[in-house]
């Protein structure tokens, strides 16, 4: 059984690893407009680690309406992702399939 899934809502997607998982969700998937900013994103790892690094929690919770658990079920996803992913090796991919 594969130990990496998408996450994205409807996509059923399940990966080997986390650089798949990532680089899948940037490729694949429509882009994420920031309810904080503005800014477009990947959808999926990228959009989470832009949301609590660039805002504050409370700005994430007010902007989309959150509560303190879609919180930490992001922030959990966030920092599982950072300690396992190559996270150099995903954007050197994706820079080379032009995808950033």
């Amino acid at each position: 059984m594969s130990r990496w899934k998408c996450g994205i809502e409807g996509c059923d997607g399940r990966f080997e690893d986390v650089e798949s998982a990532v680089i899948h969700q940037t490729v694949d998937h429509e882009r994420h407009e920031c309810k904080v900013c503005g800014t477009v994103v990947p959808e999926g790892y990228f959009a989470i680690r832009h949301a609590f690094d660039e805002h504050t929690r409370a700005e994430f919770v007010r902007a989309y309406d959150a509560d303190s658990s879609a919180v930490r079920i992001r922030e959990d996803v966030k920092d599982a992702v950072e300690a396992d992913a190559d996270l150099n090796s995903v954007v050197e991919t994706l820079r080379e399939q032009g995808a950033l």
